[in-house]
């Protein structure tokens, strides 16, 4: 529960407070804003000595990837002052990306603890565009307003017609009545949908929308980084609930993509997109997988 606490607790300062979170990172001299990541390291140390399992190597993984990572950060900060471009943004999205998808680091930790990768590899990233790089137009702010439940409901409603024909037509959805009383489907509907937003959800659209399809912006235009930033979306779940590549999860989740890409867009906002894509999952976990 420690370890839990100290791995929320910067994606969590970063969401609901953002100017303080990243006010209070610049505030630090330059050696200690680059090496503090390293304390990210500590809930591995936890986790792995109670479990049994410590290994120098893994710790050496999770001090040393978050200070690479704000280091990569610096100099893209610098390269974005002196217009030299915007490569390293796109080396750190490259390894953080592929590290959670294709479960590099997760043999560190128990079979039931694997999230815990995917947090700290988040908060690698947050520290990294949020407190060094100050990447503006993220939106990473969670302080839901009306408009961005507004705008997530509606690319939900948008996305719901053609999600359930192509779903239904392929074969890949699969409705299910759900037979409890109206109250306890409302409560599993809300314990879903608030799992989701959190642990799925805002992890997902931060990377894909505040900093991947924001920074394609820059280079190729709205519409190219929507559809691209879809693209990759739907290739991240190649290998989701089976063990070869599964085309129809692509498909929906490609598609689906394009409407958490325009939810965001619309304000700059992540909590709409956070919105339709807590929506969708929890939709698709309780009535149609």
């Amino acid at each position: 529960m420690v370890a839990a606490l100290l791995a929320l607790l910067p994606y969590l300062a970063a969401g609901f407070f953002p100017a303080r979170a990243a006010g209070c990172a610049r505030a630090l001299p330059m050696w200690a804003r680059l090496l503090s990541p390293a304390l990210l390291c500590v809930p591995y140390v936890l986790v792995s000595l109670s479990a049994g399992a410590f290994h120098w190597g893994w710790f050496a993984l999770y001090a040393t990837l978050p200070v690479v990572v704000a280091t990569v950060s610096e100099l893209a900060a610098l390269r974005q002052r002196s217009r030299l471009g915007c490569w390293p943004e796109f080396l750190i999205l490259a390894t953080l990306g592929l590290a959670v998808d294709l479960r590099w680091f997760e043999g560190a930790w128990p079979a039931h603890l694997t999230a815990f990768n995917k947090v700290l590899l988040l908060d690698a990233g947050i520290y990294g565009f949020v407190a060094v790089r100050n990447l503006d137009g993220t939106g990473f702010d969670l302080r839901l307003r009306l408009r961005d439940i507004a705008t997530g409901l509606r690319e939900f409603v948008l996305y719901l017609p053609l999600a359930l024909a192509l779903g239904l037509g392929l074969g890949f959805l699969h409705p299910h009545p759900f037979g409890s009383a109206p109250w306890t489907v409302l409560m599993r509907f809300a314990g879903a949908w608030i799992f989701t937003f959190f642990l799925i959800a805002v992890p997902e659209e931060l990377f894909f929308r505040g900093w991947l399809q924001n920074l394609l912006e820059r280079r190729v235009g709205r519409w190219p980084a929507l559809v691209t930033t879809a693209v990759l979306f739907g290739l991240s779940h190649f290998n989701k609930r089976t063990a070869h590549f599964n085309w129809r999860y692509v498909v929906l989740a490609a598609i689906a993509g394009v409407f958490y890409g325009r939810a965001w867009r619309r304000d700059r906002r992540l909590a709409a997109s956070v919105v339709t894509h807590a929506t969708v999952d929890s939709v698709w976990s309780l009535w149609l997988r």
